[in-house]
């Protein structure tokens, strides 16, 4: 083969350039990106004729080089962040962004966003505020704490607690709860960087109240308590209930610190879930300090919210890293907005949505894969196996490992390209479709899927296959 024919039938650079359809690229992209493109593209190019042993791909490949050059150009001008369809099932799913908000919540949040706000000043007294005044109220009045704030997430406020209140000192916790989160982020790791000393007690599976009270000094700053949210240890096993703990940290006139996790505020045990510990329980239970995330089973945006004794949360607020992890204006408004909804937790339940996809009844979610089924089938039943499906959702983000939540599902086997071609094409669309390939199916829960998007889906699939 005579790779130099092809070598030299590349067009120059500057020829590229002068093409319409090259310069059409220049309304929406400047110069030098497009002539960075096209010389990446012609480099690229003289590499696969290079490694190529097909005259038929190398000529293939040399006539798609100007469709190749303004997909890279569209690619690098386009947002990349994109809306999403769930079909995993997974309703907290962390690649996906988590707790979904409500639309009414968004729509406040453009509202304000979009115009100057009260976030730092004081409309009753014309002076500067605290945009944690805007939340703090309703957030004491619903978990009976005295004083609140929020950071950027819930390891941040576990940090900067640390920090204002252990550091050069001694902090103990049970060697069952040391957890590492996501990301590899332990506890040990965040103790070490806020200057305060870890004092491990007990054991992996077992803590007793004593094991605290033998390793109290003079030089311990607080008892942490970490609920083991992401994970569960069964069996031969026995921890401190947090009341235990406070009453003889108490006694020491020690603090007692409680990361929680998942931020529940209903007793999910009432909506057919295992009992979760809500920040209500945890604050009469007389924990000093509680701390939570915002984008799990609270169901708002990702935060650390930090509730607990006023003296104390006035001592963090005051720690220089308080400024450094606070939250900005859209996670405040989108906090106010999702606290308000558990005014009352008959109206939580109905507009908070991780709550309301969790508390999804089943026949809806059952009836909603049938029409998609019935839909389908007609137009691409010749080209796709499909069926419904029972399947188990999961709660996700840390929560609730153990339970699975009944739910279906519709599957699809296609006939005219493998399972994994289908699910990289529908993860490669302008609204990606993200489910499970599961024993060779491409398998949407039901559950996940959010009103309007089964219509989507279908649309999709009709061009997919047709």
């Amino acid at each position: 083969m005579d790779k130099n024919k092809y070598y030299r039938s590349i067009p120059k650079v500057d020829m590229l350039m002068e093409t319409d359809e090259i310069k059409v690229l220049f309304e929406s992209c400047s110069r030098e990106y497009v002539l960075e493109s096209v010389r990446n593209k012609t480099d690229q190019l003289r590499e696969f004729i290079n490694n190529s042993m097909s005259e038929n791909e190398i000529e293939n490949k040399i006539s798609l080089l100007t469709d190749d050059i303004i997909n890279d150009v569209e690619k690098l001008t386009s947002l990349n962040m994109k809306k999403v369809i769930n079909g995993t099932g997974t309703i907290l799913h962390t690649n996906l962004g988590r707790a979904v908000i409500n639309e009414e919540t968004a729509e406040r949040i453009k509202n304000l966003v979009t115009g100057y706000s009260n976030l730092e000043y004081d409309l009753e007294e014309g002076a500067r505020g605290s945009r944690y005044s805007h939340f703090e109220k309703i957030i004491t009045k619903i978990t009976g704490a005295e004083a609140a704030m929020a950071v950027n997430n819930n390891a941040a406020a576990v940090l900067l607690i640390l920090s204002a209140m252990a550091k050069d000192k001694e902090v103990i916790v049970s060697r069952g709860e040391l957890v590492e989160i996501g990301g590899s982020f332990r506890v040990p790791d965040v103790m070490m960087q806020s200057g305060g000393k870890l004092i491990e007690v007990g054991t992996t599976n077992k803590t007793h109240l004593y094991d605290y009270e033998n390793a109290i000094t003079e030089n311990t700053a607080a008892l942490l308590k970490v609920h083991t949210s992401n994970y569960k240890i069964v069996g031969f096993t026995e921890s401190v209930p947090v009341c235990e703990i406070a009453e003889l940290a108490h006694k020491h006139s020690i603090p007692v610190i409680e990361d929680i996790g998942s931020g529940v505020l209903v007793d999910l045990a009432k909506y057919g879930l295992g009992h979760e510990p809500t920040v209500q329980e945890s604050v009469q239970a007389g924990a000093d300090i509680v701390c939570f995330s915002g984008d799990k089973l609270l169901g708002g945006p990702q935060a650390g919210i930090i509730v607990g004794k006023k003296h104390l949360i006035d001592k963090i607020k005051k720690h220089p890293l308080t400024r450094a992890l606070r939250i900005d204006k859209f996670t405040a408004i989108a906090l106010e907005s999702v606290f308000h909804e558990y005014i009352d937790e008959e109206n939580a339940v109905k507009n908070v949505p991780v709550l309301k996809l969790i508390n999804r009844n089943i026949q809806e979610i059952k009836l909603e894969a049938e029409k998609l089924y019935e839909k389908l089938i007609p137009e691409i039943g010749k080209s796709c196996l499909m069926n419904i499906e029972e399947c188990q959702s999961q709660i996700g983000g840390g929560s609730l490992p153990l339970e699975r939540i009944k739910s279906f599902a519709v599957s699809f086997k296609p006939l005219t390209m493998t399972t994994s071609h289908l699910e990289k094409q529908l993860r490669k669309l302008k609204t990606p479709i993200i489910g499970r390939v599961v024993n060779d199916l491409f398998i949407i829960d039901m559950r996940t899927v959010l009103e309007g998007e089964a219509d989507q889906i279908f649309e999709t699939f009709i061009n997919i296959f047709n």
